[in-house]
């Protein structure tokens, strides 16, 4: 039997299941039971005849999949395994050292991409391309970045060594450090301290703030209070919000940075067939009511990151600067499963902008119909797909910490001391070592011309432009 007639009939099972389960007590009716017995003779002639031993729980799981798929794009099954990895992306902590990692091709090993500012890895001295050699005195080659996060992660206060080669070094540097809690950040800047750390001060002479919002977990509006604060002591006038790229989170992430510049009002409200309506009005303390404001989205800013969007727009407490949103207007909720070994991500409810307007974009919809949040007149800023690419590059590139505690010893000057070091000198020596085939060299020379380029942002330059013409022409906030 075809795959997919097959996960048809388990489907349209498991859906009867549900019901049967929500129908407890009432006479079930004759179809239900049909159904129900169709997926039970499914399920017993696959395993009996299919061509391969199969899974009966990982049959189920597809099952229970298909079906949610069936419903809309944002409901789904989360089984056992992928539970804590979705509850840290939620809490956006987890045990560990603190670095990304990714595969080095040239090594068959792992390399750190960069460590994360004030982990433990950080304090020990672990350098953005440094080649991880071993784990606990196990090598690393061919291990995979997934597997890696599986062997990093663990109880905090464990301690776990690190064999790891810095760029140019000959060999390896045994490092030794102490798992703790990480916080994933998600309030970042624009650019970097000499400390690592963000500086959120875009521009010093104006004043204006640039604060960059990746997703709206547990620890959002803490951290944009401590960015915002931090402004403010500077003599911030203007803000400029980034919320480009951002897939959403939480709702009351998003109902309380809402409310951080919204006097009065509602936020949002929310309708679902089986959940009570709910609207969520600003509390009228916000610390920011009067601060002007400019917002940037683009075609992936979705969820809470159109909620706060169009409160903000609807409430003309921010001019709005990019592309239009994504349109996902719906809430999700978590309802366990075995126990709380597994939960369904099912949609009970959609959400409404202010104006009572829609947001979510739905199946066959049309640029013509009313969904998402779109610029401000004027301020549409749409970007090519080469465009696009570029500055996502660009930003991660930036988004990086280079330095950390110490500098790679293949920064340093080895030439005697006195002698002056001249790096496009040097730059052209290297070209002309014969090392590597010609293929490779013209790589190289590439990826250097790559890196050379400046760092382009036109959407934010117009949020830019745009702010420096408010606090050069003030208007009453309403």
């Amino acid at each position: 039997m075809p795959r997919r007639n097959l996960l048809s009939i388990v489907m349209v099972g498991v859906l009867n299941l549900v019901c049967l389960q929500a129908s407890r007590g009432a006479n079930p009716k004759d179809e239900m039971m049909e159904l129900y017995g169709l997926f039970v003779d499914a399920v017993e002639q696959v395993e009996a005849n299919y061509v391969h031993p199969v899974d009966r729980r990982a049959l189920l799981e597809s099952a229970l999949q298909g079906m949610l798929h069936e419903l809309d794009p944002h409901s789904s099954y989360i089984n056992t395994s992928e539970w804590k990895q979705f509850r840290r992306q939620i809490e956006g902590r987890f045990g560990g050292i603190g670095i990304q990692v990714g595969s080095d091709r040239d090594t068959n090993r792992l390399k750190v991409i960069a460590p994360m500012v004030g982990t433990p890895a950080y304090n020990a001295g672990v350098l953005a391309g440094d080649v991880i050699m071993e784990i606990d005195g196990t090598s690393t080659e061919g291990m995979n970045a997934d597997k890696a996060v599986e062997v990093l992660t663990g109880r905090p206060g464990t301690s776990v060594k690190l064999a790891v080669l810095h760029e140019g070094d000959e060999k390896p540097e045994t490092l030794t450090m102490n798992r703790a809690i990480i916080d994933v950040p998600s309030v970042l800047g624009d650019k970097r301290k000499p400390n690592d750390e963000w500086d959120f001060m875009l521009d010093k002479e104006k004043k204006i703030g640039y604060v960059r919002i990746t997703s709206f977990i547990q620890n959002t509006t803490q951290e944009l209070k401590k960015a915002l604060s931090e402004l403010k002591a500077e003599g911030m006038r203007a803000l400029i919000l980034d919320l480009r790229n951002n897939p959403g989170g939480l709702l009351g992430a998003a109902v309380e940075i809402s409310d951080l510049f919204v006097e009065k009002g509602m936020i949002v409200s929310t309708k679902g067939r089986n959940t009570i309506s709910k609207a969520y009005e600003a509390q009228k303390d916000g610390a920011y009511e009067e601060l002007p404001v400019a917002i940037l989205i683009n075609r992936n800013s979705a969820s809470a990151a159109e909620i706060v969007s169009a409160c903000l727009q609807d409430h003309d407490r921010a001019v709005i600067v990019g592309d239009r949103s994504y349109g996902k207007g719906s809430v999700q909720n978590i309802i366990d499963l075995d126990d709380g070994n597994s939960v369904l991500k099912l949609t009970v409810a959609a959400y409404f902008r202010p104006s009572g307007k829609n947001i979510h974009r739905f199946k066959n919809a049309k640029d013509g119909d009313e969904w998402g949040v779109s610029p401000n007149n004027g301020l549409k800023v749409e970007l090519t797909p080469e465009q696009f690419v570029a500055w996502a590059k660009g930003r991660l590139e930036r988004d990086l910490v280079t330095t950390g505690k110490r500098k790679p010893k293949a920064q340093e000057s080895s030439k005697p001391e006195g002698e002056k070091k001249d790096d496009a000198t040097t730059e052209t020596e290297a070209e002309k070592k014969p090392e590597g085939s010609d293929a490779s060299k013209a790589e190289k020379k590439e990826e250097n011309k790559e890196a050379a380029k400046p760092f382009v942002d036109l959407q934010l330059d117009k949020a830019i432009e745009v702010i420096k013409e408010k606090l050069e022409h003030p208007v009453a906030q309403k």
